[in-house]
């Protein structure tokens, strides 16, 4: 049984012990794989892994040894998953591997805004400092202040376990009318005018790509933070730039953009009181070594005609 990984460097799997992964059948991984030298690597291939590396129709067309497609994230809009189905090919994700790393992410973002670390990490400015303490920007408490959440799946519901522990209350906006069981529960434009932080965990449709736009910046607090793990396209960045130099809102923090990688010329890039971090917010050790645990077990329960985590139409 031969297994191709198609684009293994942006997990880094340098760092991880995929002995079981590999002890599964052949196994051959590429760093990165072009859209055109798909077929020639994958032309053998019983299972494909994949994160960004699409398999379209046209690919799969082309691969009939090809029986199992195993998704190394959770969302799978790389694999034309109508046609996968229509090939008796089946496809899995993996859910829930980084929830933990996300929400830990959201509050270093928040924490880089409240208690200014990097701004006063400049020992040689306290040492001329005629007091034993030295502070040149306002520090900010959480406890008291409200986070709203837009999208509470398993990364809001962490971000949310977080908040608690830090006395915040929380705002929740979901696209369910049905309230959530534990958290007040209110419309867009409510969560927007009462929250301190805004942090974006819902997945990007055709209904709310660009959604934080001008009009609904200016309903936020002018002291309040935008916070984005989500998706990139959920923000109008060329709003969102405007909105920060012009102090409609104090600051935002984003790990995903609207492209990516970027282009040098991204609108965003050089607005006052952005934090911006390369798409990592998933990634720490501890969450790819859970990503791969759940892909091998993907596998081998495939293998053993019980499949699981499978994505269909």
């Amino acid at each position: 049984m031969n297994i191709v990984f198609l684009d293994a460097y942006t997990s880094n799997t340098e760092e991880l012990d995929l002995s079981e992964l590999k002890s599964l059948g052949n196994f051959i991984s590429y760093d990165r794989t072009p859209y055109e030298q798909t077929v020639e690597r994958a032309k053998d291939a019983t299972i494909i892994l994949t994160n960004k590396a699409i398999l379209d129709k046209t690919v799969l067309g082309q691969l009939p040894k090809l029986k199992y497609i195993g998704v190394t994230a959770t969302g799978y809009n790389v694999v034309d998953i109508s046609a996968a189905n229509a090939l008796g090919i089946t496809v899995t994700n993996a859910k829930n591997y980084s929830s933990m790393s996300v929400a830990q992410h959201v509050f270093a973002m928040m924490l880089s805004f409240t208690n200014r670390i990097a701004d006063h990490n400049k020992p040689e400015r306290w040492v001329k400092s005629s007091d034993f303490c030295f502070y040149d920007h306002t520090l900010t408490e959480l406890a008291g202040k409200t986070i709203g959440l837009v999208g509470i799946g398993d990364i809001g519901e962490k971000v949310a376990q977080v908040a608690e522990a830090f006395e915040m209350n929380i705002l929740v906006n979901r696209k369910s009318i049905k309230p959530h069981p534990k958290h007040k529960t209110v419309v867009l434009e409510e969560l927007l005018k009462g929250s301190d932080f805004v942090s974006l965990h819902c997945p990007l449709t055709a209904e709310n790509q660009g959604f934080i736009n001008m009009e609904n910046l200016s309903k936020m607090k002018p002291t309040a933070i935008l916070i984005n793990t989500g998706r990139g396209p959920l923000v109008n960045e060329a709003d969102l730039r405007v909105a920060l130099d012009k102090g409609v809102i104090a600051g935002a923090a984003v790990d995903v953009i609207s492209t990516e990688p970027p282009t040098k010329g991204n609108v965003l890039f050089g607005a006052k009181n952005l934090i911006v971090s390369p798409h990592v917010a998933w990634a720490t050790l501890e969450a790819r070594k859970k990503l791969f645990r759940i892909v091998t077990d993907n596998i081998k329960v495939w293998q053993a005609g019980e499949p699981m985590n499978v994505v269909s139409t």
